[in-house]
C-alpha cells in the first residue's frame, strides 16, 4: 500500500469508515481448526486493569468482556450489558445480560461490575483515567447498575468499551482484589473472563494457548478448536515462519517484506489504516536533562522554541517515504482524520525548515545545540527503532545529539513511568475513537486523584486545556464541542506539546486459507477468525 493509496483510504474526516471490516460474518464451517498466530509484542500481563496498552487490551478482548464492545466497524454494541440509557441527573443505567457465566462456571452479576469498577478505578490501576467522569456506581439489582457521572456525559459508554469485567469471588480468592504493575500476581498469569475464549496455557514471552469457551453466551462465528499465540520479536523470523507454514498469521508485516509475501505461494497481505498516531514526547516538567553530556544544569526541552526547533528539523515526508516505505500519512494532531473531533483546518504541519530550527535554538540560548536522551521501543510500532534512528540523524543536522536508547516494550513502559528519558516515542490510538481521549490521557495535567494524564509521561500542563476537558466531556451540542476541541488542538500545536509524525498503517500477513476482520484499532479478535 503506497502513500497515495493510504491517503485515499484516510479520506476526508468521518466520510471514511471507522473500521475496515474486511471479512463478513458467516456461520461456522463444519470443520473446525487450530490457528497459530504471531506478533512482535507479547501481552505483558493477563490482568485487564494493570496496563492500558493495545497489546494487552487487544489480546484480552478475546478472554474478558466489558459492558459494551466494538463491532467490526468500531461501532458500540452490547456485550455484558444488553442495553443502556442516559440518566437525567448525569449518568448511565446499564441492564446486564442474564445467564452469563465466567470460565470457571460462576455466575455473572452486577456485583462483579461494581468490583471491577472499584479495582479498575483504584490509584494503582493503569486504566483509572477511564473513570475520571464517574462520581458513583450503584447496584440497582443483580442485573441493573448505574454509573453516575459528574455531569451529563454523552460519550461515556464508548469510553469504557475496553473496561473488562472480572469475577469478584475469583479475584478475592486468589489474592488479586487489587491490581499492580509492580509485581506478578495470580491475575498476571491466569484469567477468568466471560469471553469467547479461555486461557488454557500461559508462558510469558514463549506462548499462550486459548481455547473456545463452550458456554459463551454469544453466537459462534469462528471455526477454531485452539488458538496458539507466539511472540516473535524478530520480524524476519516471523516472515519466514509464515512462508514456511509454521504460523498462520503475523502482525505486523515488515513493510520491506510486503512484496515478498505478496509473491509467496499460499500467502496474502491485508492492508488498512490504523487509528494510531505516532509522535515524539518531551520531558516538560524535568528541571534538567537526564542524559546530556554537557547540558546538565537545565532542561532546554522545557522551552517551546527548542521543541519547535526539533519539530522543524524533522522531515516527515522523508520518514514516510524511506522508513515507512510510503505506507503512512503525515500527522499534525494527536488524532487522525477518521476520529470524531479532528480539526481539518489544522491539518497542515509546520514546514520542515532546518534553518528556522537553528535560528530558534540560537534564540533559546543553544547556538551550538546540546545532547539529550531519546528513548524508543524496538518491538512496539512499525519500524519504531528505525524511525528513531532516522529522527536522530535529522536533528543532528541542526546541532542536536540524540543519544538513542532502544528496548523491548516490556522494559519500555516501566522506563517511561520512572521518568528515565529526555524525549521519547509514543503511539496513541483513541479507544473511544474520539479526540477527547488523548486530551484526557496525554494532555491533561497528571492528577492521580482526578484520574487524569496517566500517559502524560513528560508532565505537560496547560491550565486552559484542563479547564476545557470537563466541558468537552459533557457538551451535547456537536458544534460547540468541536469548537472547544479546535481550541485544544491549537494550543497543542502552539506549545508543541508533542511532535506528531504520522498515522500508522495496518499490514497483516496470513495464509490464503485464513479469513480475519481488520479493525482500525489493530485489535485481533479471534471470534471472527476462520480457517478454511
Amino acid at each position: 500500500m503506497n502513500r497515495c493509496i493510504f491517503n485515499r483510504l484516510m479520506g476526508a474526516g468521518l466520510a471514511v469508515p471507522l473500521g475496515l471490516s474486511l471479512a463478513l460474518a458467516m456461520t461456522p464451517a463444519a470443520g473446525a481448526k487450530e490457528f497459530r498466530w504471531a506478533s512482535t509484542t507479547d501481552p505483558q500481563t493477563l490482568d485487564p486493569h494493570a496496563v492500558n496498552s493495545a497489546p494487552v487490551l487487544g489480546f484480552l478482548n478475546n478472554v474478558y468482556e466489558g459492558l459494551v464492545r466494538r463491532d467490526r466497524d468500531m461501532k458500540i454494541e452490547g456485550a455484558l450489558a444488553e442495553r443502556w440509557r442516559p440518566l437525567g441527573a448525569g449518568g448511565w443505567r446499564f441492564h446486564l445480560r442474564r445467564d452469563v457465566t465466567f470460565h470457571d462456571g460462576s455466575a455473572f452479576t452486577a456485583e462483579d461490575v461494581l468490583f471491577s469498577y472499584q479495582r479498575a478505578s483504584a490509584e494503582e490501576a493503569d486504566v483509572r483515567s477511564w473513570f475520571a467522569p464517574v462520581r458513583e456506581v450503584k447496584i440497582i439489582d443483580d442485573f441493573t447498575i448505574d454509573f453516575m457521572t459528574t455531569a451529563p456525559n454523552p460519550i461515556f459508554p464508548g469510553s469504557i468499551a475496553n473496561f473488562m469485567i472480572m469475577d469478584k469471588d475469583w479475584a478475592e480468592a486468589n489474592g488479586t482484589a487489587r491490581t499492580t504493575t509492580q509485581a506478578e500476581t495470580y491475575a498476571t498469569l491466569n484469567a477468568n473472563g466471560t469471553g469467547a475464549f479461555r486461557v488454557a496455557e500461559r508462558s510469558p514471552g514463549v506462548r499462550t494457548v486459548l481455547e473456545p469457551f463452550e458456554n459463551w453466551w454469544g453466537e459462534r462465528e469462528h471455526n477454531l478448536t485452539r488458538a496458539v499465540f507466539t511472540p516473535i520479536t524478530q520480524q524476519a523470523t516471523a516472515v519466514a515462519a509464515l512462508i514456511s507454514g509454521e504460523v498462520d498469521f503475523i502482525n505486523p508485516v515488515p513493510l520491506q517484506d510486503v512484496p515478498r509475501l505478496e509473491a509467496a505461494a499460499g500467502v496474502k497481505v491485508q492492508q488498512g489504516v490504523e487509528a494510531r498516531v505516532i509522535m515524539l514526547g518531551f520531558a516538560h516538567k524535568a528541571e534538567t536533562l537526564k542524559f546530556s553530556d554537557e547540558t546538565t544544569e537545565s532542561n532546554p526541552l522545557a522551552d517551546v522554541r527548542v521543541r519547535r526547533a526539533i519539530y522543524q528539523a524533522i522531515d516527515v515526508d522523508t520518514l514516510i517515504s524511506k522508513v515507512m516505505r510510503g505506507n503512512a500519512a503525515p500527522a499534525s494532531l494527536l488524532v487522525s482524520p477518521a476520529m470524531h473531533g479532528y480539526s481539518p483546518d489544522l491539518a497542515a504541519r509546520e514546514p520542515f525548515d532546518p534553518a528556522a530550527s537553528k535560528a530558534l535554538l540560537a534564540e533559546a540560548g543553544y547556538p551550538e545545540g546540546f545532547s539529550f536522551g531519546l528513548a524508543c521501543p524496538n518491538d512496539r510500532y512499525i519500524n519504531d527503532a528505525s524511525l528513531c534512528t532516522a529522527v536522530a540523524g535529522m536533528v543532528a543536522k541542526v546541532g542536536l545529539t540524540a543519544k538513542l536508547n532502544t528496548m523491548p516494550v516490556r522494559q519500555y513502559w516501566p522506563e517511561l513511568r520512572a521518568d528515565r528519558f529526555d524525549m521519547y516515542l509514543l503511539g496513541w490510538s483513541p479507544g473511544t475513537f474520539d479526540a477527547e481521549h488523548p486530551v484526557r490521557f496525554l494532555l491533561a495535567t497528571p492528577n492521580a486523584e482526578k484520574k487524569l494524564g496517566s500517559w502524560n509521561f513528560g508532565g505537560f500542563s496547560d491550565a486552559r486545556i484542563d479547564e476545557l476537558l470537563p466541558q468537552i466531556q459533557r457538551e451535547l451540542d456537536p458544534d460547540i464541542r468541536q469548537s472547544m476541541l479546535d481550541e485544544v488542538h491549537r494550543r497543542l500545536q502552539a506549545e508543541v506539546a508533542y511532535v506528531p509524525l504520522h498515522v500508522q498503517p495496518l499490514v497483516w500477513g496470513m495464509k490464503q486459507t485464513i479469513e480475519v476482520t481488520q479493525r482500525a484499532d489493530n485489535f485481533f479478535i479471534l471470534r471472527w477468525v476462520r480457517v478454511n
